[in-house]
């Protein structure tokens, strides 16, 4: 029986995608050669490197005013890159607190200068969004989650007009829910969720928010030098571009509009399948749950214990929460399809725990 899986990271690729990504490994579009040893400065990769970067613009509806990136180190080095391009002296940086991530974001930042936590949802432990006010003028930049994956918390809309530049990390919802990408001054996205293979992070940057960049950075740290460059400093990760560019192809060709609407239903059908249940419990604020990570617990913790060894048993992986607070987590990106979401939730309305609670 086919395994299903809703792994946070790296997570599920449509078939579609593996196929074409197998084919390629012996033979990429009958050059005679592997994706793993094309020359990356050839014609033949930096076609494909230049399709990826026009397909994440047409997707996101950008125009020149941008520059799409792509870049190794994943979110932890443009956690860094950020405040090391645009943090100067006697400036602020402004973070959004809205969980392990965004938390992880700004203590990064404090490597290289000031920061502040301009709105927290600590006290809620995490289970809703935090509150924004209108105006936040005179930073640097403000950063925000988008969708925090350990949490279950999504911003539905990204706030516009805060009076300062946006940030957004977008590694767990790109492209896979409704976004007014011109809103961002900067945005990225690790691949391995939502976007592609483990190696690459995609980085969108508004060319006038480039030119506020400092200086003395070194070159492979630096925004403007990886433009320059085409994201060529050095050797990129070629596989993990191409299949970047694969997923990006079979969002356009599914429709992104379709595949935002199929993500919701998707995550419909699990919230209800955990509503309807006597033995799960949702603790996310229902107007914040994210649509990319459902998020819930067990009754108590024989039911967990009980439920991840059943859902094991009936072939549905990687489904057990953050080691940093444990029940579940189920990941819904856009390679998760409609047939694997049908056998969870049958899966979930079949269980059953061996003991009466």
């Amino acid at each position: 029986m086919k395994t299903f899986n809703f792994n946070a990271g790296p997570a599920a690729l449509p078939e579609e995608v593996l196929h074409q990504l197998s084919e390629s490994v012996i033979n990429l579009d009958g050059s005679g050669l592997s994706i793993l040893e094309i020359p990356h400065r050839a014609s033949q990769f930096t076609d494909l490197l230049n399709e990826a970067s026009f397909l994440v613009k047409e997707l996101a509806r950008l125009d020149d005013d941008f520059e799409v990136l792509w870049l190794p180190g994943g979110g932890r080095l443009q956690f860094c890159m950020l405040p090391i391009n645009f943090l100067k002296d006697g400036k602020k940086a402004g973070y959004i607190h809205s969980g392990h991530w965004a938390e992880a974001a700004e203590k990064s930042a404090k490597f290289y200068g000031e920061t502040e936590i301009i709105s927290s949802s600590a006290t809620e432990h995490f289970k809703a969004l935090p509150l924004l006010e209108n105006q936040y003028p005179g930073y640097v930049y403000l950063h925000l989650t988008s969708n925090n994956t350990i949490e279950g918390t999504q911003w539905k809309t990204l706030p516009a007009n805060l009076g300062s530049p946006l940030i957004v990390d977008m590694s767990s919802d790109i492209f896979g829910q409704h976004r007014d990408y011109k809103t961002c001054d900067l945005f990225y996205a690790v691949a391995q969720k939502n976007l592609g293979a483990a190696g690459v992070t995609m980085v969108a940057i508004r060319k006038d928010f480039l030119a506020k960049h400092k200086t003395d950075v070194p070159p492979m740290l630096s925004y403007a030098h990886q433009v320059k460059n085409n994201s060529m400093l050095n050797t990129p990760p070629v596989f993990s571009i191409y299949t970047c560019l694969l997923m990006l192809r079979w969002l356009k060709k599914n429709g992104l509009q379709n595949v935002i609407n199929t993500n919701a239903e998707k995550a419909r059908k699990v919230y209800e399948a955990i509503e309807a249940s006597p033995y799960f419990n949702c603790p996310v604020a229902p107007a914040d749950r994210s649509v990319m990570n459902v998020v819930f617990t067990g009754k108590n913790e024989s039911i967990e214990k009980e439920f991840l060894k059943f859902a094991e048993q009936n072939n549905v992986l990687n489904i057990a929460g953050h080691r940093s607070v444990g029940a579940f987590r189920i990941s819904l990106y856009n390679g998760v399809s409609e047939a694997a979401v049908e056998h969870l939730v049958s899966v979930m309305n079949q269980f059953t725990p061996s003991a009466t609670y």
